[in-house]
């Protein structure tokens, strides 16, 4: 990199954009999350059953996943704004057609796989591009893209819960979100650019002469691995286990959050918890990057991991005590929180960033699986024993799994330049 192209780079304000660009998108995307505010609405019109309406869910859920591998690929490829573009256009259009459901397979359809697969194709564009903006604070860039996608089921949650559907009905709900999501996430997708060829940030620290990481918490790769070459290291499915046995667990208890708080007889208290769990998942999210970029990615999971470990039985035993099920809540979704944060910049940190769009996506098909794992075996533990206890049990020995494959992962070795 000549010294011109580097001055040019330094005195670039522009990755604050991509990074604003980034939030933006996920505020819009993370309404996902709040499916759940439509489900008593079509209860009311249709008549369907709770099981028959939560399906939508699953079927975005395994969109986001499976379409999030398949944008990582083009955005290496092509760019990531038109990526962006797409999937925006595509969510949004989820919820418009959405709005004119009849029957639960046009629901199915347009909500869960139209309106999931654009949320795949955009989840899939910030994290990557502001990797690259932000390699000196790539923990708290990735946290605070991330932090946007978790905290924006708990804005638009309250949101139409109280006021737009009670106001216009579910239908315009979704017609008018399907506008303001339209707006949002063009808006973003022309923020998210990818820095220019040689970029470096302002006042990047130069590299010890030893060669080693300038800070010990992002000991970044010293090339970019292939697809290929990232899945012949055995780190790569250290961390996709740890990923998704990790999550699972998490999920585990954010899927039958509100019938365990009802079942210890906490009533109102049960719904509440889903706003403060939305809080812990954020900050998981945003607080966790930032620890990671101090004190080291795989330390900042490995701790998480094991709070999670230790904090769902206890979340059981203690859930008819109010305050100890909120605080216990909090542990839980912020270490959930913290998988979807740290393990993005982990990935780029271990291989790279030209490649991260599919590598990465590889990755987080850990979270898709983990997403029907999860919730199903909490749910058949529940239909077999009638109660959520061994669930628990199993969660925290999932968590344990996940650590000891955490323990086991390093930092892989680059593999040898071609000559």
């Amino acid at each position: 990199m000549t010294d011109a192209t580097a001055a040019s780079a330094d005195s670039s304000p522009n990755r604050w954009l991509p990074l604003i660009g980034g939030v933006l998108m996920n505020l819009a995307l993370g309404v996902i999350y709040a499916w759940s505010v439509f489900v008593a609405p079509f209860d009311a019109d249709f008549g369907w059953t709770r099981t028959q309406v939560s399906v939508v869910f699953t079927i975005a859920i395994l969109s986001v996943g499976s379409w999030f591998v398949v944008a990582g690929f083009l955005q290496d490829r092509y760019g990531p704004q038109r990526v962006a573009a797409f999937g925006g256009i595509l969510y949004a259009l989820g919820f418009f057609l959405a709005s004119q459901t009849e029957s639960l397979i046009w629901l199915y359809v347009t909500f869960g796989a139209i309106a999931g697969a654009g949320n795949g194709f955009g989840y899939a564009i910030p994290i990557p591009v502001c990797s690259k903006w932000f390699p000196d604070r790539r923990g708290l860039a990735v946290g605070l893209v991330v932090g946007g996608y978790g905290a924006g089921s708990g804005i638009y949650g309250p949101l139409a819960r109280e006021w737009l559907i009670p106001s216009y009905g579910w239908q315009g709900t979704m017609q008018i979100s399907a506008l303001v999501f339209l707006v949002m996430t063009l808006a973003a997708a022309y923020l998210l650019k990818n820095p220019p060829e040689g970029y470096r940030p302002p006042a990047a620290a130069p590299a010890p002469a030893s060669g080693g990481a300038p800070k010990a918490a992002a000991p970044a790769t010293a090339r970019d691995f292939a697809t290929g070459e990232m899945v012949r290291t055995p780190t790569f499915y250290l961390l996709w286990i740890a990923y998704c046995l990790g999550a699972a667990a998490g999920l585990m208890v954010i899927s039958q959050l509100v019938p365990v708080g009802e079942a210890a007889g906490l009533g109102a208290a049960a719904g509440l918890g889903l706003t403060i769990g939305a809080i812990g998942n954020t900050g998981g999210r945003v607080l966790s990057g930032w620890m990671s970029d101090t004190f080291g990615r795989l330390n900042t999971l490995r701790l998480m991991v094991l709070l999670s470990a230790v904090a769902l039985p206890l979340f059981y035993l203690f859930a008819e005590q109010v305050v100890l099920f909120y605080l216990l809540l909090i542990v839980i979704y912020y270490g959930y929180g913290t998988l979807l944060s740290v393990f993005a910049s982990t990935c780029a940190d271990f291989y790279g960033t030209r490649h991260m769009g599919v590598n990465y996506g590889l990755l987080f098909s850990a979270w898709g699986v983990a997403g029907i794992v999860g919730p199903v075996i909490a749910g058949r533990v529940f239909d077999a024993t009638e109660s959520y206890e061994l669930a628990f049990y199993l969660a925290a020995g999932l968590s344990v799994v996940a650590l000891g494959a955490l323990m086991l992962a390093k930092q892989p070795q680059a593999p040898a330049q071609a000559s």
